[in-house]
């Protein structure tokens, strides 16, 4: 008999006043200091954001310390504060290192239990004075582990390397994962040049920023236990991929948005190419779709926010159908926005490019089928 989980509280999936007003001082943020037609003036600078807006994010609003607990120097809110958060990000297609150092790393050293750890680091994530990034989390492709430990003396050392890290060229703090001779172990180390080395890779979305991460005998500290390494890991990459939906909505919001103002203003036979059937099909089929994103998002958000044993199987749904939902916005945004919309100086190309490899950041959407399948048990009917 399948056991049953306690249901999400319908209440929870619906926005508090707070969060609309956190919303509102985050949309107004972004216009004017981080819109779209910013991102090339702070992809070009040397870490690839601008350091004074995360600072002023960290600081004047305290986005990086809304999912902290007080005592680790953060606000105290929930998951479900720092999704608007995120969902503004998106929105705004913000390229500073959100996702790997507010929600993986943070979210990393709140599961592993371990409170030297999260006192060490979880005040600088909150103030906005330390940046991280998770490596070695998601299943190396060979058989052979990507890292490993092994004890130098009376501490330990990071050997091989983990690929596609975000933000791995520019973290301050790199939490891995490494096998150990009695097994994996979550680690802890802040890189130098001397013990470790980063190779930025060219991808298709420059604004969330990867890099080959070779450990090179690397000093590291233990994080956590042995026996939470497994559950640690996959927490932290369920509430990345419902932190990541978040994001997907917002940008889905922002090319249906900027689409309608278009195709409002756009002409064509004496009339707004707005005002015909077949445009407004198109567009409706896109609201359907955010819609839809919206409410899975709005679920995954809500589990994550209580850390609800339905977290993998919701995170898993928002995935797909925000994934797909970002990929058509931004497919009808450069369609209906003419020739204009496949030209370089149009920001719509950078949505395109953030969308496509947003699918795939943790796992592709037919992936997360297979595994929800399996959550839910139709994998396992379907096999018998």
């Amino acid at each position: 008999m399948r056991r049953r989980h306690p249901e999400i509280d319908p209440q929870s999936l619906s926005e508090t006043d707070e969060q609309r007003q956190l919303r509102a001082v985050l949309r107004d943020f972004y216009t004017e200091t981080s819109g779209p037609e910013n991102v090339r003036e702070h992809l070009a600078t040397p870490r690839g954001y601008d350091e004074q807006l995360w600072a002023r994010l960290a600081g004047e609003i305290g986005v990086h310390g809304l999912a902290v607990p007080e005592a680790y120097g953060g606000a105290g809110f929930t998951f479900a504060e720092l999704a608007v958060a995120l969902e503004e990000a998106g929105r705004a297609l913000y390229c500073a290192p959100l996702l790997p150092t507010v929600v993986l790393a943070a979210q990393a050293l709140l599961c592993s239990g371990d409170r030297t750890a999260c006192e060490r680091y979880l005040p600088r994530i909150a103030d906005g004075t330390l940046t991280a990034a998770v490596a070695g989390f998601e299943a190396a492709s060979s058989s052979e582990p990507a890292v490993t430990a092994e004890q130098s003396g009376s501490r330990w050392v990071l050997r091989g390397q983990a690929d596609f890290v975000l933000d791995g060229a520019g973290a301050d703090l790199i939490l891995a994962k490494a096998q150990t001779p009695a097994g994996p172990r979550l680690f802890a180390c802040e890189p130098t040049p001397d013990t470790s080395r980063r190779t930025p890779r060219r991808v298709l979305d420059e604004t969330r920023r990867q890099a080959l991460v070779e450990f090179r005998g690397t000093p590291a500290t233990t994080v956590g236990t042995a026996e939470g390494v497994e559950s640690t890991v996959a927490a932290t990459l369920d509430t990345g991929r419902a932190a990541l939906a978040a994001e997907q909505v917002g940008g889905s919001g922002h090319a249906l948005d900027t689409t309608i103002e278009f195709v409002k203003q756009r002409h064509q036979f004496g009339r707004p190419i707005g005002s015909f059937q077949a445009v407004k099909h198109r567009l409706a089929d896109v609201l359907v779709a955010l819609e839809a994103a919206r409410s899975a998002s709005s679920y995954a958000t809500a589990c994550a926010a209580v850390a609800s044993p339905q977290l993998p199987a919701a995170a898993c749904a928002a995935a797909v159908v925000c994934s797909e939902t970002f990929r058509l916005a931004t497919a009808e945004c450069v369609q209906l926005h003419g020739g204009i919309g496949f030209t370089w100086e149009h920001p719509a190309h950078l949505y395109v490019r953030r969308a496509r490899s947003a699918e795939v950041l943790f796992g592709t959407t037919d992936r997360h089928r297979v595994r929800l399948a399996e959550l839910i048990g139709l994998a396992t009917a379907s096999a018998a």
